[in-house]
């Protein structure tokens, strides 16, 4: 049985920060692999605008390309409307039904699921990994976890990690000011950022 890893969102665009969580989730917990999934229309950034679904994909498919552990998958670009989580969760539990899977977000989301769409399904599909950032009560997210224990039955693991603070939103203003985001990014994410005109305010968007 493989341990993966996934890990969602909308990835407008995907930063180090997110590969940096990634890899050391990936050794810290000896999973085989992290699948990235990029939102293909999130109800929950439905007021959000972005890139098209393909070009996050693109640019998530160029920042894991040179590690051999990590993949990105297009299954929620191929289906129509929303997508949502327990709906992806499941799908690969149909699909790697030999596989354990491992659901990778911020801590902060725990106080947010209730309000995701089924939040019991995402709990029973996979295990939860969620990443203490900087400055967290630990002491108010193992509240929450044994809460969220007791209502959904759900298997959480509460992850100390260093937290880069490195935003998506903020990384779309830099580039709308025309500042580097050198380091902020892979190289290779910042070239296809720059040539397809990405983020600029006098550029719409794809």
């Amino acid at each position: 049985m493989r341990k993966i890893g996934i890990m969602g969102g909308t990835f407008n665009p995907i930063h180090n920060g997110h590969l940096a969580l990634a890899q050391h989730v990936l050794d810290d917990l000896c999973m085989d692999e992290i699948w990235f999934v990029p939102t293909g229309v999130s109800y929950m950034k439905a007021n959000v605008q972005m890139v098209s679904a393909q070009e996050r994909y693109h640019m998530t498919e160029l920042a894991v390309a040179a590690n051999e552990k990590m993949k990105c998958l297009d299954l929620e670009l191929k289906r129509t409307g929303y997508t949502y989580t327990y709906e992806t969760l499941e799908q690969l539990r149909q699909e790697y039904p030999d596989d354990s899977f491992y659901f990778i977000f911020g801590a902060d989301c725990l106080f947010e699921m209730e309000h995701w769409r089924a939040p019991e399904r995402i709990f029973s599909a996979c295990t939860i990994v969620a990443a203490t950032r900087n400055g967290t009560s630990i002491e108010v997210m193992k509240e929450k976890m044994e809460e969220l224990t007791r209502e959904y039955h759900a298997d959480i693991i509460l992850y100390p990690f260093l937290n880069l603070e490195i935003s998506s939103t903020e990384l779309r203003e830099t580039v709308r000011q025309g500042k580097s985001i050198r380091y902020l990014v892979p190289d290779s994410v910042a070239s296809y950022i720059q040539e397809k005109r990405f983020y600029r305010k006098d550029e719409s968007l794809s």
